[in-house]
């Protein structure tokens, strides 16, 4: 039995997973436990979102709650919509609240929750950690998930990955990571300067060798899937993003497709569900 065999045996305690869109166009992560179904982050249109569950046989009505990373509209495009259609907690940190409360329309006192950033909650059996990254949004922040001393990290948007971050998500059993740019297309490429700098910046987006770089100082034993996500539709690809960090972690003696397997993610296609 090989390690997706292993991870995809059947066992509803497990933490259950799908990327359900990820890239600059919008962004959305599906997390369940056996009592638990939650977003991060629902950056499409609720039509859109309620398709994306679909595709993975999964229903709108039965979420719990929509954890949010920052108030770009990639990342809330759909969260107030979908928190009135189907009445769902809302949870953002403070400063979040507040830059994002004028773009979701009306919601109910009792859905609004605090999150504040590298606190811990637990949400139905499932424990998040968040922690803040640098990105130029208000006060931007992820999370790690875990149960059952398993453990999957959402990083993205973030323009660089200090030693402290590295160290706090070392040994994950799964890492969403951004791998936002191939910087060669990005300086070539039709953006204006001044976009292109705030990218390449330190509160930008990760390339797909600092992705990689960072990657290779937290993947662990432990560590057995990788997804690429946030690629740019304008200044990277598919094949482009998994061969650079495919050879930078290579390189490194990392146990590419050995000890841990490399997945692509899709602004349009939801991820097949993965367990951990």
């Amino acid at each position: 039995m090989n390690l997706l065999e292993q991870s995809n045996q059947n066992n509803t305690t497990d933490l259950q997973i799908s990327i359900l869109a990820s890239g600059s166009s919008g962004n959305a992560i599906y997390i369940e436990s056996d009592t638990t179904k939650l977003l991060v982050d629902c950056g499409l249109t609720g039509k859109k979102t309620e398709g994306l569950l679909k595709q993975i046989n999964r229903k709108p009505e039965d979420l719990d709650a929509i954890l949010v990373s920052h108030e770009h509209s990639d990342h809330i495009k759909g969260v107030g919509i979908m928190a009135r259609k189907y009445d769902l907690d809302i949870y953002a940190n403070e400063k979040t609240w507040e830059a994002m409360t004028p773009k979701l329309g009306k919601l109910k006192t009792e859905q609004k929750y605090l999150f504040d950033t590298e606190d811990t909650k637990t949400i139905g059996n499932i424990d998040i950690f968040s922690f803040g990254v640098s990105h130029d949004a208000i006060a931007p922040q992820f999370y790690s998930f875990q149960k059952n001393n398993k453990q999957f990290v959402v990083l993205t948007d973030t323009g660089y990955v200090n030693d402290r971050m590295r160290d706090m998500l070392r040994n994950a059993d799964a890492y969403l990571m951004e791998s936002n740019h191939d910087i060669s297309m990005l300086r070539m490429g039709k953006y204006p300067w001044s976009l292109k700098q705030r990218i390449l910046s330190d509160k930008g987006h990760l390339s797909n060798e600092d992705g990689a770089l960072a990657l290779t100082d937290m993947i662990g034993d432990n560590t057995k899937r990788v997804y690429l996500g946030h690629l740019s539709k304008e200044n990277n690809m598919k094949v482009i993003a998994h061969d650079t960090v495919k050879e930078i972690l290579s390189r490194k003696d990392m146990g590419v497709d050995e000890q841990f397997y490399l997945f692509n993610t899709d602004p349009d296609e939801a991820q097949e569900i993965f367990r951990l």
